[in-house]
């Protein structure tokens, strides 16, 4: 590949395609904007959004908008944006009702009356979430991209990864450049396949890049998400915010032979208890909601059980306290747990905590605008403001709807190119003349020292000597990377390894920079 083929144009470049970047290049693309639409894997469906099981936040029968808006609150420790909040809670039916229900037919689960079906999960006060069984983010994932691919003006490109944002001033052959303002003009992105950078000009672009969990141990996130949109805002100037607060989820399937399969947060509200592997119930002495109290106490709850009793998980007892006939409610669930040899609706689920969500982020406004021109980001990848120190469950989804919706039809109107840019002007991607090989070996380690310096130092309960380690350890480490990063081959696991280790320095950073404990930061001292 060489030429013209190195250098692609649209008017919005969208880097992710879960449900926030789905959503805005979907609304961008009724603008009548150029889309054009990046995925990290060969398998468009691979994001976070497939993962999600448990369903998305609507408001149910019984609910009231002011109820929503105190159950967030409760769950962000108080510190969340109230701005945010409100355009959440007053776009969130609207939506998912417009787009999802009507436009992209989604057939959401009913009740034994044929009507919606509402679950409620840990921190809601009321019946409030919508669900396809346990497959939700799939369904809704399957479903926007089969409308994105009915649109003649949305380009997709699977299979590249997303190296660096390309801005003027930094990558400006013009020294003048220096004297305007800072703006995103696209982004340099990897074709996995024949390894050669190509330069993607956008008006606009739009981060949609996911979350960071697999830079711990223990995760239910897919081991490509290490946060590269995080890193690669960073490197380009925008402001960054609230990286301490990352959430765990507490029940993760525990098993040797499976990697991070998450027990949706419904099933408890759907009866189930945790148990000690001696069989008591002990989340009574942890709350007043007990099972059902925000996922950070709840995993925290856990943790101290399992240091009290000296165990490596506990257990979720869905069999003895069920509401719901659990292979038709909770299919998905079933089906895997028994391929492991777990019959869920006859014995309990071991689990543990893994590393879910981040609730910080690339800071943006109610419209996804970031503080550098001409970048957006949307989903896990901003930071709203929505879930301030904890996010509340099943609002993941909605954000990504609700802001990348809205980032998409904002895009229509702001497509000012930024003052003094010029094509030609912008430098093309530098290959090193005699690049080495990258071994396996050398990214395996690396990672194995990142996640577990991450979960030992900076995971659920937090202190100021193990975050200094952490930090330490990490810093050691980011030389040699970054060294190893500028003389190899480019390929995609060397590019998430340098994105992935800047991203537990801005988790480790942040977490010593904020003495206070709130919600998913915890500090032991």
């Amino acid at each position: 590949m060489a030429g013209d083929e190195e250098r692609l144009k649209a008017d919005v470049l969208i880097i992710g395609c879960g449900i926030s970047g789905s959503a805005a290049a979907l609304a961008a693309s009724k603008a009548g904007l150029d889309v054009l639409v990046i995925s990290k894997s060969s398998d468009m469906q691979e994001s976070n959004t497939r993962y999600a099981q448990g369903g998305i936040v609507s408001l149910g029968p019984d609910d009231d908008p002011d109820l929503l808006r105190r159950d967030i609150f409760e769950s962000g420790d108080g510190i969340n944006n109230p701005e945010a909040v409100d355009v959440l809670v007053s776009d969130s039916k609207p939506m998912v009702d417009e787009i999802l229900i009507e436009e992209l037919g989604i057939d959401f689960s009913r009740n034994g009356e044929d009507e919606l079906d509402f679950a409620r999960e840990g921190g809601h006060s009321r019946r409030r979430i919508l669900h396809v069984q346990d497959t939700t983010g799939k369904t809704i994932e399957e479903a926007f991209l089969a409308a994105l691919a009915r649109r003649p003006n949305v380009r997709i490109l699977a299979d590249h990864t997303a190296v660096d944002l390309l801005t003027v001033p930094h990558h400006a052959k013009n020294p003048q450049a220096y004297y305007r303002e800072p703006a995103c003009v696209g982004a340099y992105v990897l074709d996995n396949r024949s390894r050669r950078v190509r330069m993607i000009l956008a008006g606009r672009t739009v981060l949609a890049t996911g979350g960071c969990g697999a830079v711990f141990l223990n995760t239910s996130n897919p081991k490509t998400a290490v946060g590269s949109g995080y890193a690669m805002a960073l490197r380009a100037g925008a402001r960054i915010a609230h990286m301490e607060y990352i959430q765990f989820h507490p029940t993760v399937l525990y098993h040797r032979d499976c990697d991070g399969f998450l027990i949706s947060e419904t099933v408890r509200g759907e009866g189930a208890r945790l148990k000690s592997l001696d069989g008591r119930t002990f989340m009574d002495k942890y709350g007043g909601l007990k099972d059902l109290a925000p996922r950070d106490e709840v995993s925290r709850a856990i943790y101290e059980e399992m240091i009290l009793t000296n165990a490596d998980h506990v257990l979720l007892d869905l069999a003895s306290y069920a509401k719901v006939d659990v292979k038709i409610r909770f299919p998905h669930i079933f089906e895997t747990c028994l391929r492991y040899g777990i019959d869920i609706s006859r014995e309990p689920i071991p689990v543990v905590p893994a590393a879910h969500y981040c609730c910080g982020g690339v800071l943006v406004d109610t419209w996804g605008k970031t503080s550098l021109h001409g970048l957006y980001a949307v989903g896990e990848a901003s930071c709203t403001g929505l879930h301030g120190a904890n996010r509340l469950a099943s609002t993941s989804l909605l954000e990504g709807l609700v802001w990348g919706t809205r980032a998409g039809r904002f895009l229509a109107g702001d497509r000012t190119p930024p003052t003094g840019f010029s094509e030609s002007d912008v430098r093309r991607w530098y290959y090193p003349p005699q690049p080495e090989e990258v071994d396996p070996a050398l990214i395996n380690q690396d990672w194995l020292t990142i996640r577990s310096t991450m979960w030992n130092y900076a995971g659920l309960v937090r202190t100021t000597k193990r975050l200094e380690r952490a930090k330490a350890d990490l810093e050691y480490l980011e030389h040699r990377i970054d060294k190893f990063y500028r003389e190899a081959i480019l390929d995609p696991d060397i590019i998430r390894l340098r994105h992935g280790l800047q991203v537990a320095l801005m988790i480790v950073r942040a977490a010593i920079a904020n003495p206070v404990s709130s919600g998913a930061h915890y500090r032991l001292d």
